[in-house]
């Protein structure tokens, strides 16, 4: 073989050079854009709906409600601007319409106390199922005013805000009630809050209406009883009538009535007797406060991403507040998006 040969031979045996790739450009990357939070855009959220029971909580969640109206609110025009407010939340189950469906939907609902101080620390337990309603602490269902703290604050020391806003908080964790008794967990269902008027109620009468759970079998007997309007005899033989009490439990059913009538009386005169007691001892500031008190009710603002509630909103708290007396406030209804404040009062 020949020198050129060879040469030749291992130039076919040197590994064939890659050819260069040209580098891909890449695109340049398009900017992203967050909707900025708005800063009191997790109010609705962070505030309490008391007496929805714990199985329900996640599908008051499921829909992105729109509450810019309660945000609204403490804008500068706005019928909370500049004021110490207390809120808590509540659930109103209603039959709507969403994405051509109607189902029963739990709609959030705020209510905010407009108020210099707590307008109560108790909490009322009320129920079909229950003889009377309960008037107990807060903190026996672990319940509180705690401040809402903004979203621009939240990086700040706590105690160094001068919060205006304050929530219903509940610090029982749904984890945990597994561990509770049914009827310390159904407690949670039937809570309203309590507020207490004591300057309303001299303006309506007592009532004179007791309602009755007589105990006997095969079921208990439910009725109300007027001692000013029923005349026991009456009213004794009408149930029997209706079958709803036999004839030899009508002496026993009679005195039970009685017994219950004696009670209501009684408690109308302690709670009397209480009143003016509290109003005699009270200062002229806090009575201002309470003559002045004002509620206002907020439901969610018509949006795409959750059901329309504008054909259900009721302007009343009835079911959602236990009062001292009936209608004792004056209600707020806040459909639109801003309500000012006028001379006179509020719009």
């Amino acid at each position: 073989m020949s020198k050129g040969t060879k040469r030749n031979a291992k130039q076919t045996e040197e590994p064939k050079q890659r050819k260069k790739r040209s580098p891909k450009i890449k695109p340049p990357k398009q900017d992203e854009y967050f909707e900025d939070k708005r800063n009191l855009e997790d109010l609705w959220r962070e505030t309490f709906p008391v007496g929805t029971e714990w199985d329900q909580l996640d599908s008051v969640y499921q829909y992105k409600w729109n509450f810019s109206n309660l945000e609204n609110a403490f804008e500068e025009g706005g019928v909370l601007h500049g004021k110490r407010v207390y809120l808590f939340g509540c659930t109103e189950p209603q039959l709507v319409w969403f994405k051509d469906e109607s189902k029963v939907v739990c709609i959030p609902v705020v209510v905010a106390v407009v108020s210099p101080f707590p307008p109560s620390d108790k909490i009322g337990i009320n129920s079909v199922q229950r003889e009377s309603e309960e008037i107990i602490p807060m903190t026996q269902m672990k319940m509180d005013w705690v401040p809402y703290i903004p979203l621009e604050d939240r990086a700040s020391q706590v105690d160094r805000l001068k919060s205006q806003i304050f929530i219903l908080s509940c610090t029982q964790r749904r984890a945990a009630l597994k561990h509770l008794k049914l009827d310390r967990v159904k407690k949670y269902e039937y809570c309203l809050p309590y507020f207490y008027q004591p300057f309303k109620e001299d303006e309506l009468e007592q009532s004179t209406e007791v309602q009755i759970m007589f105990p006997v079998e095969p079921k208990p007997v439910f009725c109300e009883f007027d001692w000013e309007l029923d005349e026991l005899e009456e009213f004794t033989d009408k149930l029997i009538e209706e079958e709803e009490l036999s004839e030899d439990q009508k002496d026993t059913f009679k005195e039970f009535v009685k017994e219950k009538v004696r009670e209501a009386k009684k408690a109308n005169r302690e709670a009397s007797e209480s009143r003016r007691k509290a109003i005699a001892e009270m200062s002229e500031e806090t009575k201002a406060a309470f003559e002045t008190m004002r509620f206002c009710k907020f439901y969610p603002m018509q949006s795409p991403d959750a059901p329309d509630v504008s054909n259900v909103k009721d302007d009343l708290l009835k079911g959602q507040i236990l009062w001292n007396s009936v209608n004792s406030v004056e209600v707020i209804m806040c459909y639109v998006t801003t309500i000012k404040e006028s001379s006179e009062g509020f719009e």
